[in-house]
């Protein structure tokens, strides 16, 4: 049977929505990694209201690193996202600001937020109810390894004897 017949494709089945021409698919990936990338939507955040110096972004994104920060504005800058604009004063000024491309993305990287922040909770409770199974799951993991090693050699890790048969 032809793979045309079964109706089976490689790659699994892919919506006409999604990528309407194959060649676009990897840069369609391209522009998601960047925008949906964590620093990159807090980046765009910051950036929505006013210009910002790269010190006062550094100071409001708590937790990025500056080399972080740095390959982030660049990957924006890059994409025509954000721009960079140096004042020639001693020392340099130098402020980013999102361009019209970059401010059309504020409404739906503020809507992704907002969803975020009104869905903590849920997700906090999501994580930790995954963690309690998979830690059981784990935990049972572990005894069957203990038994089945205990089983070859007569001894579990807690230094009790298995009978031998």
């Amino acid at each position: 049977m032809r793979q045309s017949e079964t109706g089976v494709t490689q790659g699994g089945p892919q919506p006409a929505s999604e990528c309407p021409q194959s060649a676009e698919c990897p840069k369609i990936s391209q522009v998601l990694a960047r925008v949906g990338e964590k620093w990159s939507v807090l980046i765009i955040i910051m950036l929505a209201d006013r210009p910002r110096r790269f010190s006062d972004l550094k100071r409001s994104i708590g937790g990025i690193s500056q080399r972080m920060l740095t390959l982030c504005l660049r990957g924006l800058e890059r994409d025509g996202l954000v721009k960079r604009t140096v004042f020639p004063v001693v020392p340099p000024r130098v402020e980013y600001e999102l361009t019209a491309l970059g401010q059309s993305l504020r409404q739906p990287v503020t809507q992704l937020a907002n969803w975020a922040k009104g869905h903590l909770a849920e997700l906090d409770a999501a994580r930790a109810e995954f963690d309690r199974r998979e830690g059981a799951a784990q935990r049972e993991r572990n005894e069957a390894r203990e038994w089945g090693a205990a089983g070859r050699s007569g001894v579990l890790s807690s230094g009790a004897v298995t009978p031998r048969r």
